[in-house]
């Protein structure tokens, strides 16, 4: 724990490239990354598919994405020649969530992203030494105390290369390595998460402030204390749609 304290310190100060490189360097094929192909997730992923091309990359499919997302990550898998893996909700939960499709992202997002996002990227990262994450202190209160390395108490290494970058430094790579924005984003969505869950928002506007919009959310879960808890026992009470009975309540 120490050493990784003492090399988040040192890493403070160095550019992304050089904290992906020592990550391929240190954990070669246990080493993956998350992505939500959106517009500010486009230069992290442009940086760690040039280190290491064959990366894992993994995708939440939801089931609640605009299509042009859709269209948007088949285009940049080809397009780019990177290995995507789609992650879906564990199958013992569809009963419930077909019950609740339309209703579950308004009453309960919390419980809807849980099922839909932190429990698949919980199994997904199970077996793997290290996760590359895009989050940067400016995008949220939650992120603003986080640290480029964050060992887990389950082993799991997170890592956040970009973690002190600003939206100017995600334009300037943009525009220096011409990346393919989101269909969505000259509409107006700055921030793309799931469609009942992501409005358009003025340009003066905060990139996340049309993200769960008057909900009083403004994570899914997976950079909070929510994705250490492994069971939905250590997390019903977050929920306001019962679950009681559920095949899938042991996690």
């Amino acid at each position: 724990m120490e050493q990784v304290t003492d090399l988040a310190e040192e890493f403070e100060t160095k550019p992304p490239q050089e904290i992906i490189a020592w990550a391929v360097d240190a954990f070669d094929d246990g080493v993956v990354m998350s992505s939500s192909l959106q517009t500010q997730s486009m230069p992290l992923l442009h940086m760690v598919t040039r280190i290491k091309p064959d990366i894992r990359v993994l995708f939440a499919d939801t089931g609640y994405h605009f299509w042009e997302t859709l269209m948007f990550r088949e285009r940049i898998a080809h397009e780019w020649n990177i290995r995507i893996v789609d992650l879906y909700r564990d199958p013992r939960w569809d009963a419930f969530a077909r019950q609740h499709t339309r209703s579950l992202p308004f009453e309960d997002p919390n419980l809807c992203c849980y099922l839909h996002k932190v429990q698949p990227m919980q199994r997904a990262l199970k077996d793997v030494k290290a996760w590359i994450t895009g989050i940067r202190r400016d995008q949220t209160s939650v992120r603003a105390h986080a640290k480029i390395l964050e060992l887990q108490e389950d082993g799991l290494l997170k890592i956040n290369p970009i973690l002190n970058w600003t939206k100017p430094d995600i334009q300037r790579y943009i525009q220096e390595f011409n990346l393919p924005p989101h269909p969505l984003y000259e509409k107006g969505y700055r921030s793309v998460g799931c469609a009942p869950c992501t409005i358009a928002i003025g340009v003066n506007d905060d990139e996340r402030a049309g993200r769960w919009a008057g909900r009083g959310k403004v994570e899914c879960g997976l950079h909070t204390e929510m994705f250490a808890k492994k069971t939905i026992a250590e997390v019903k009470e977050e929920f306001q749609i019962p679950i009681n009975g559920n095949g899938a309540n042991g996690g």
